[in-house]
């Protein structure tokens, strides 16, 4: 299959090319060509692109897609409240098929907002791989693991049998990291354990890390460090590709012992605002070398799965945060939301930019609305202006998963009825 794109407004995002107008072609699942004008050939199917931007699709860096089902259903609560009394039951009442409609639900949201890769972290990861396979959307999968208490090794075997059943298929759009949950959930002998695994292995960590000012204060209580300190002393940060999910609350040592890491921090601007948990130093880890990325979290804390969200309050909290406007700029916080994500997916070399070679996921914003015009400057438009709602055609592996807001993979009649029996069953006498 070819496609063709004419007459665009592209955003390739590589280092320094400003926005310009010209044709991309897709042949199979890669970008073969981007250029001023491009001959159509008789099987290319071709999209006409005027007043519309293409760019990189979004890489949404720290996903628990199966809360979807349980989105405006614990709101306004403080964190532990919302875990314990909230979240921890209803998640508790989820079947495995449960979580394959909430995943597919958070699916058709992304596709729809102009999302095309994710980093996940749940349980019955096999049902949410078989949404990812069908969609066709492209992700990074992790068996999240708590080890409070013996369960005969049941959560680590579950991890390992994750990755070797699933990485590397869905014609690749598939891959996997281990993903012990947090360092106040995983005492130093296990996590040392998962550690090595990975290192052995060559798969990644995806780990949460100092969400909040109540887990620093427990890991100091236990341990005398703080949750960067525990985990460097675990060895996680000494050949192991990581990402850290959160890092609100890491002070300059922190930073520092991050400085040189394999990976980086996916900040989850919505999420941390929503749950009061803080602002994390984005800046500060920036200025040292970290790669940053961004993620929305689950839709059971932030709501929304929509990465222009994200974008936008990264963007504010940082210039908030400092008293100064020219903090985090638009291109830096697309580069974070698209390259920086990838990074942290191990998928830099694939997706997070539109050039030859790269593979075909991008999305198409339609320019042709009040709020999106006049057009002085692309990039603040896509920073500050657009929403999830503005994407017009999602593609992903050189598939459309959505063209003129429709999805082509998702009967979503079909899906709503099946997430409304099910939330409504699973969250009754929680």
């Amino acid at each position: 299959m070819s496609i063709l794109i004419q007459q665009v407004t592209i955003l390739t995002m590589q280092e320094a090319e400003a926005p310009f107008t010209g044709d991309i072609r897709i042949e199979g699942n890669q970008i073969v060509q981007i250029a001023s004008h491009i001959m159509p050939q008789p099987e290319d199917e071709v999209i006409d692109g005027r007043n519309k931007l293409a760019m990189p699709g979004l890489v949404n860096a720290h996903q628990h897609s199966p809360m979807s089902l349980l989105r405006g259903f614990s709101d306004d609560l403080k964190l532990m409240d919302w875990l314990e009394r909230k979240m921890l039951p209803a998640e508790a009442r989820m079947t495995p098929e449960d979580i394959y409609w909430g995943a597919k639900l958070g699916i058709a949201e992304m596709i729809r907002s102009g999302t095309t890769a994710f980093a996940d972290m749940y349980i019955h990861m096999n049902e949410i791989a078989e949404a990812v396979t069908e969609t066709g959307i492209r992700a990074s999968l992790t068996r999240g693991m708590v080890f409070m208490e013996d369960d005969g090794g049941r959560r680590l075997q579950e991890a390992i049998d994750l990755v070797q059943r699933w990485s590397g298929k869905a014609n690749g759009r598939i891959t996997t990291m281990y993903g012990p949950h947090s360092p106040y959930t995983c005492p130093m002998e296990p996590l040392r354990e998962v550690v090595a695994m990975a290192v052995q292995d060559e798969i990644p960590l995806h780990i949460h890390l100092a969400e909040t000012k109540e887990e620093v204060e427990k890991i100091r209580s236990r341990y005398e460090m703080t949750p960067t300190e525990y985990l460097e002393e675990s060895g996680m940060f000494e050949r192991a590709h990581v990402l850290l999910a959160h890092g609100v609350h890491l002070n300059p040592q922190d930073i520092s012992r991050l400085k040189g890491m394999r990976g980086g921090v996916a900040h989850n601007p919505v999420s941390n605002l929503k749950l009061g948990c803080g602002i994390a130093p984005v800046e500060a880890m920036i200025f040292e070398g970290i790669t940053v990325g961004i993620g929305t979290d689950g839709a059971g804390s932030a709501t929304t799965l929509d990465m222009f969200e994200e974008i936008k309050a990264a963007c504010w909290l940082q210039k908030l945060d400092y008293g100064d406007p020219t903090r985090l700029p638009a291109r830096q916080v697309l580069d974070m939301a698209t390259r920086g994500s990838a990074k942290l997916l191990s998928l830099q070399n694939e997706v997070g930019m539109l050039a030859p070679g790269y593979k075909a996921d991008l999305i198409l914003i339609d320019l042709a609305k009040p709020h999106l015009q006049p057009i002085h400057n692309v990039e603040s438009l896509l920073a500050y202006s657009v929403n999830g709602a503005d994407v017009h055609t999602t593609i992903v592996d050189g598939q459309i998963l959505m063209q003129d807001r429709k999805l082509l993979t998702i009967d979503e009649d079909e899906l709503y009825r099946e997430v409304n029996t099910r939330a409504k069953r699973i969250v009754e006498g929680v």
